[in-house]
């Protein structure tokens, strides 16, 4: 076999240079797998639907890589470079409360939406009022203010994956593989998961009344902290 011996060195190493590489993406694909069939059904694409009923997607979007990212990377930080189990019950308790929280914020919502129909149908006319100035400048406004949403739904969806079966299983995967792909790989796939709930709640949010969904997360939210508190999950 001809060739001098220093391009046949860096043949046979080629391989050996990919293979951390080639194991990086097979861990990135594996989390992808594993958490996005997790999330199917879960309580956080539950969660993505309502969220989807009253925001745009893509602030929707936003705040579901937010909250799946930070949740991911407490898993494997705990799970996969410590080494240690996260104290499920303290998250359950903490997490049961939070959602009490949310519900309350929502029931109140609903309890006002009926008071700024008028207003709200008012401001709608105006931003939709063609080339008006009134018109541009509440649409800016509305626009601005949708954006604000993108931290709460991350949190929601943070609080809602502490101690949930895909945290869980992030952490186991990313103690036996590449942490920074197993993270990447379960934040997209949940993150893909919630968007298919988003997009099932937004086609639903058109049809039906801002009261209608407040009420609707209102009870969500309870029902999440109850079954939490309750330690059912």
């Amino acid at each position: 076999m001809g060739g001098p011996p220093d391009f046949w060195t860096g043949v046979l190493e080629r391989p050996l240079r990919c293979a951390p590489v080639i194991d990086a993406a097979t861990a990135l694909a594996a989390a992808f797998g594993v958490v996005f069939l997790a999330e199917l059904g879960d309580k956080t694409q539950l969660l993505a639907l309502g969220f989807g009923a009253r925001h745009r997607l893509r602030v929707v979007a936003c705040g579901l890589g937010l909250g799946y990212g930070i949740a991911n990377l407490v898993a494997v930080v705990v799970g996969g470079v410590l080494g240690a189990a996260l104290p499920q019950r303290p998250i359950e308790v903490i997490s049961g409360a939070v959602f009490f929280g949310f519900a309350a914020l929502a029931a109140r919502r609903a309890l006002s939406a009926g008071d700024d129909t008028d207003t709200d149908t008012s401001s709608e006319l105006a931003a939709e009022a063609p080339g008006g100035l009134v018109g541009d400048a509440t649409s800016d406004t509305t626009d601005r203010s949708s954006w604000r949403a993108v931290g709460p739904i991350g949190l929601a969806i943070a609080i809602a994956e502490m101690g949930d079966k895909t945290q869980i299983a992030t952490a186991t995967l990313a103690s036996q593989s590449a942490p920074a792909a197993i993270w990447v790989g379960a934040t997209l796939g949940a993150a893909t998961s919630g968007m298919i709930g988003a997009a099932a709640g937004r086609s639903v949010g058109h049809r039906v009344s801002d009261r209608t969904v407040s009420i609707a997360s209102a009870v969500l939210f309870a029902a999440f902290g109850l079954v939490m508190l309750a330690g059912w999950l």
